[in-house]
């Protein structure tokens, strides 16, 4: 906000036009992107699945826990409900708790409903979960207790958005292998839902079966779960009540209560189907009657997109059918071998695995196959039980209907579909069309982010929302990874409800944002045959069109017999005067070019969306000036394109649900004098001014002082490693056992005196810096205070510092190489500075003299010193003055022969004793067992000795206090005995103490054959097995991450070589990730 002083009491200026509505994305969550009121969701709706299911959690719940990652908004609207007031079924607001999403996640819902201090008029009001399929590994401890405790538990609901993102990429996929695996374990229902219009009743029904079992209703979180649709019979708040508490009392007579799972929620079923007039089965077969094939489908867009495709595919004779499962577990079998046609020869299960690994691992099996092949293999009812084939799909794998027509056409062994080309058809079997062109239309918008028009969209669809007898459905989606992050919105407008959940391919418009698109997509691939292409070019002219589109682009659409229009917003003086103008520009020529016989009432809904018809009517007037036609020669048919051209992708991958923030908003520096601060500190209450230890850290701070620094290792030997302890004094610093030492080092002295000289600052200069953590708050520091303790000017430089700093080159060479290093182009070079040149932030600023920016400059581009954390090795309980590190100093010579050293370590190590640091307390994961009569298991390498020394000395203070301890296996690696043998006097003697009872040393090369921890392990197995199995004791290792694999290959086989003693089936990998969940397998490496 800029502010003016007023020089005159004049006359008052005219009244301001009033401007444009701004049509802004809440969220794609939401219907339009925009937040709606609870008490308007009912009767014919637009909507999203995501908030049909929000609202039956809100209405039906005592209280929610939500555990959405930050960009998914799964629980967006709920939260803006609690916020105002607004009431569930019960006749108070719903208490919606926003979770962070880390182990033991879900433990407050458990020691909510088990609290001393619970309602108990609450005992059969449900608790609800929302979540991402993502963050189900994270809640699965507290989930597996809460089945075991279910008899005495609240009705208990998650509703799983099917959303994750792919291993080894940034991509987001639909993801069910995570549920159906939790499930699967934990013995939860299932239930699914196959489209937006659904999903509103599968919500109601999972909170209905969480009366007798907990319950997770799942649906595609990715495409369908965020698309804007018309659902006619929406329940209200009221009707979900009232049919929530008929069906309830229905099935709760007591002549219904002892009976099987299965029976109850077959009964369930029917009363919820005789109560809503509806028609949903456990499993519902879909096709021909007498089938020689049949696709078995779990999932949203799986199930609506089989079943319309084996419709269309079925116009043709195949004899094909579908079944989808709707309730997956409990998976009644009786049900689904009824519902399969004994004509049967062949089903195919189309089951997601995790990743194309698995799809091409022969022994990896889909779960829903498993269930399958046992229901078709041991059933009586089938004479002659069909083949079973699994047809795999991994989670990235984006459904549209030629990938459906090719999993029928794997069953069938023929084909089923033609194949298009452009301008030809080829291939046996029937055109696939599953929305006749006449009764649909279909646009689409390519764009980016940070357009004017990037929400023209929104308010287009749902101005075409308005005719009450059209279903408009709308869906938007980013990938931010290509070209600084691209759009892309897909809208379908038709007299009838429509169920597509794929990207549109035969629009009639599409409209291109911007011209480079063209060299990353063929947009043209979906576009139906004389479609219509948008596309904005401002302040071109008709004769150099042609050489800005690409061959390829061109050859395409004049095959293709489209129409080409130009969209020029410069041609408007408004818009060129105001470019936020350009989106309702945009939205009347959109009008004029795909709805050309509604353009007269179609402008008038647009004008009421975006909120001031006046000003909208004169833009429209205008769009000549704006929109083109141009006619295509018929020479770009004969377009010679290189032949072996990479072909294009025609659709975005799904990276997030929200545009990428470009903004980097970083808070001035100034440079003042002395009396800046003298001010400050003069007149404290004017300024504001407070007395902080380090005020420009963010978390608690203590000053220390070192009583000890000692060497650990000989003078001769090459690794220093040496042991560090710190007098606590007056500090009030506490800390844990576990818990790591932030040291806030600072730079050395003499390398920040090299460079004031170098770079000709006045060290006594104050530098007043807004706070990172809130910029109102200005903090005043001198250069050479700033260089010492703030800024990592000995640091190592990323690409951004390059890019920022060729901004201040005023060389042209230097300027040049600067912005190469800061491009794609100077990554191999790039890296080579870092990994072996190790160049610093100051070398590069001596490197290239033409840029030299300002201090307040630096302070800005390089970034702060960090804090180095370190193990702490000692226990308070036994020291309770002081704490203490064990460190090594890290150290390198650069090529060009220099002694490079580590900031902090180095720091560290000429502290000498009495001189004051500053520390702060980190926690860690490295937590004690509750009991200590549970064994301890450690492995250190080298200085990831220092938390086990701290949690030998706790158990030998506890054994001093007469208590019970466990047995401690520790397990040490280093080099060689003689130099790195640290801490062994102390090691032994614990051991001649009882405290330590085996004493694992692997010194690797003290002889021939490497000796390393893991061996020492496999060593003494049964040890292992005693202490860590039959007496549940905690592993723990420490150090580098390269031993990880072999020492939990160890811990494997003690799982299986104890589970064939005891006669028992597991599976090792599935046991150590319990054990993690149990925090009986700790890793902090690094």
């Amino acid at each position: 906000m800029h502010l003016q002083q007023a020089e005159s009491n004049g006359p008052a200026s005219e009244p301001v036009e009033k401007p444009l509505k701004e049509f802004l994305q809440e969220s794609s969550s939401l219907p339009f992107g925009q937040r709606i009121q609870i008490s308007c969701i009912g009767g014919p709706t637009y909507s999203t699945a995501q908030t049909l299911v929000q609202q039956v959690a809100y209405t039906l719940s005592d209280r929610l826990w939500t555990y959405s990652p930050e960009t998914f908004d799964l629980d967006v609207a709920v939260k803006s409900w609690f916020r105002d007031g607004a009431y569930n079924a019960y006749g108070y607001p719903t208490n919606v708790e926003s979770m962070q999403i880390r182990q033991g996640a879900a433990s407050i819902a458990l020691g909510y409903m088990f609290s001393q201090d619970f309602d108990l008029t609450k005992r059969f009001t449900p608790q609800t979960v929302l979540a991402s399929s993502s963050s189900l590994a994270y809640l699965r401890s507290a989930l597996d207790e809460l089945s075991l405790l279910y008899a005495v538990a609240n009705p208990f609901v998650a509703h799983v958005a099917a959303v994750d993102y792919a291993g080894g990429s940034s991509a987001l996929v639909t993801d069910y292998v995570s549920t159906l695996s939790l499930v699967e374990e934990l013995g939860f229902a299932l239930v699914a839902s196959s489209s937006v219009y659904e999903s509103q009743h599968m919500a109601l029904f999972a909170t209905l079966l969480a009366s007798i079992v907990p319950a997770i209703h799942t649906y595609d979180g990715v495409i369908v779960g965020r698309e804007t649709a018309r659902v006619i019979d929406v329940l209200d708040q009221t009707g979900l009540h009232n049919n929530y508490k008929s069906i309830l009392q229905e099935v709760s007579s007591p002549r219904r209560k002892n009976v099987d799972l299965d029976t109850k929620v077959e009964r369930m079923l029917k009363a919820f189907n005789d109560e809503l007039g509806t028609d949903y089965g456990l499993f519902e077969y879909h096709g021909h009657s007498s089938p020689d094939a049949v696709l078995i489908t779990f999932g949203t867009a799986e199930s609506s997109l089989a079943i319309q495709v084996a419709s269309a595919i079925g116009k043709g004779g195949s004899r094909i059918g579908v079944l989808n499962v709707r309730v997956y577990r409990p998976f009644v079998e009786d049900e689904f071998l009824r519902l399969l046609p004994t004509s049967t020869k062949v089903v195919g299960v189309l089951g997601q695995v995790t990743d194309s690994d698995c799809v091409a691992d022969s022994t990896v099996k889909s779960a829903l196959y498993v269930d399958v092949v046992a229901a078709v293999t041991f059933s009586d009812n089938l004479q002659a039980p069909p083949s079973v084939v699994d047809i795999k799909y991994p989670r990235e794998q984006a459904w549209n209907p030629v990938s459906m027509a090719a999993a029928f056409q794997f069953l069938l062994k023929k084909p089923v579909i033609q194949r298009e080309e452009r301008g030809e058809t080829s291939g046996g079997g029937q055109d696939l069309r599953l929305l006749e062109p006449a009764s649909v239309q279909q646009y689409v918008f390519w764009d980016f982010d940070n357009s004017p028009s990037a929400n023209a969209p929104l308010a287009f669809s749902s101005a075409l929302a308005r005719e009450s007898s059209s279903n408009v459905t709308i869906k938007t989606r980013h990938d931010n990874l290509v070209q600084g992050a691209v759009i892309r919105t897909d809208v379908r407008k038709s007299k009838q409800s429509i169920d597509a959940p794929y990207a549109i391919d035969a629009a009639d418009l599409i409209y291109i944002g911007e011209v480079k698109l063209l060299q990353t997509f063929d947009v043209l691939l979906g576009l139906k045959s004389r479609g219509k292409i948008l596309l904005k070019l401002p302040g071109v002219k008709d004769e150099e069109i042609e050489k800005r589109l690409p061959e390829r682009f061109r050859k395409a659409l004049s095959i293709q017999e489209g129409e080409l229009f130009i969209f020029d917003p410069s041609g408007v003086e408004p818009v060129s005067n105001d470019p936020a103008l350009e989106t309702y520009l945009l939205q009347a020529a959109f009008l004029r070019v795909g709805l050309p016989t509604l353009e007269k009432i179609g402008l008038d809904r647009i004008a009421s969306v975006n909120g001031s018809p006046d000003i909208f009517g004169e833009l429209a007037k205008q769009l000549e000036h704006a929109l083109r036609k141009i006619d295509i020669p018929e020479d770009w048919k004969a377009i010679e394109t290189e032949s072996g051209t990479a072909s294009l992708p025609s659709d975005i991958r799904t990276t997030n649900f929200v545009g990428f923030d470009k903004t980097d908003n970083e808070p001035p520096t100034y440079l003042k004098d002395w009396k800046t601060a003298a001010k400050g500190l003069a007149f404290s209450e004017a300024y504001g001014t407070k007395a902080a230890l380090r005020p420009d850290l963010a978390i608690k701070t203590h000053t220390v002082h070192v009583m000890e620094n000692r060497r650990l290792t000989p003078l001769t030997y090459d690794r220093n490693i040496f042991h560090i302890e710190f007098a606590l004094g007056q500090s009030g610093l506490t800390y844990e056992i576990g818990e790591a030492l932030g040291i806030h080092a600072e730079n050395d002295e003499v390398q920040v005196e090299e460079f004031i000289r170098f770079y000709k600052l006045d060290p006594e200069e104050v530098v007043e810096v807004p706070s990172r953590d809130n910029p109102s708050v200005l903090e005043n520091r001198t250069v050479w205070q700033a260089l010492m303790q703030n800024v990592d000017i000995f640091g190592r430089p990323p690409k951004r510092f390059y890019e920022a700093l060729a901004e201040f080159a005023d060389d042209a060479s230097e300027k040049h190489e600067l912005q190469a290093l800061g491009g794609s182009e100077g990554a191999t070079e790039l890296k080579r500075r870092a990994e072996v040149d190790t160049v610093t932030y100051a070398d590069i600023l001596l490197e290239f003299p033409s840029a030299h920016p300002s201090f307040h400059d630096i302070v800005r581009i390089v970034s702060p010193m960090k804090r180095r954390e370190y193990s702490i090795a000692s226990c308070q309980k036994v020291t309770p003055k002081s704490v203490a590190l064990m460190i090594v100093v890290v150290g390198w010579v650069d090529p060009k022969g220099r002694d490079r050293f580590g900031q902090a370590t180095r720091y560290l190590n000429k502290l000498r004793v009495g001189a004051p640091v500053t520390v702060s307390i980190k926690p860690s994961v490295m937590k004690l067992p509750p009991k200590s009569t549970q064994p301890l298991i450690m492995a250190g390498l080298g200085t990831g000795l220092a938390p086990f020394r701290a949690f030998v000395q706790h158990r030998a203070w506890e054994k001093a206090q007469g208590k019970e301890i466990g047995s401690v296996l520790l397990y040490m690696g280093s080099r060689h005995q003689r130099e790195e043998y640290c801490y062994g006097e102390e090691w032994e003697a614990y051991q001649d103490a009882g405290v330590i009872t085996l004493l694992g040393r692997a010194f690797s090369r003290d002889q021939p054959q490497k000796i390393y921890i893991q061996d020492r392990m496999r060593q003494t197995m049964a040890d292992i097995i005693q202490a860590y199995l039959k007496e549940e004791g905690a592993f723990y290792l420490c150090g580098p991450t390269w031993p990880v694999p072999d020492v939990t290959n160890v811990l494997e086989h003690a799982i299986a070589q104890d589970a064939r003693t005891l006669g028992k089936r597991t599976d090792p990998h599935k046991e150590i990730e319990r054990l993690k969940d149990q925090l009986r397998y700790v890793l902090e490496v690094y």
